[in-house]
């Protein structure tokens, strides 16, 4: 992950805030400088939110193993 803030970040708050970023570049009207900004802090959310989605795969996965684990054992 890229800062101490973003790894504090729930899924939820980076998934929003990206939305906002994504709503706020397809606006327009900002200065190149400005959008370039936007541009890379949605890079730094998407992070985030794949960080948590991954997460949540490997948990999921996990859970299902030991599911067809309990299952072979029985």
């Amino acid at each position: 992950m890229s800062s101490k803030v973003d790894e504090a970040l729930s899924y939820e708050q980076a998934r929003d805030e990206l939305i906002e970023v994504v709503r706020r570049l397809e606006a327009g009207g900002s200065t190149l400088e400005e959008s370039l900004a936007l541009w890379e802090r949605g890079e730094e959310l998407a992070k985030v939110c794949r960080h948590w989605l991954e997460g949540a795969r490997e948990r999921l996965d996990a859970a299902l193993a030991g599911e067809a684990g309990e299952e072979e054992g029985d």
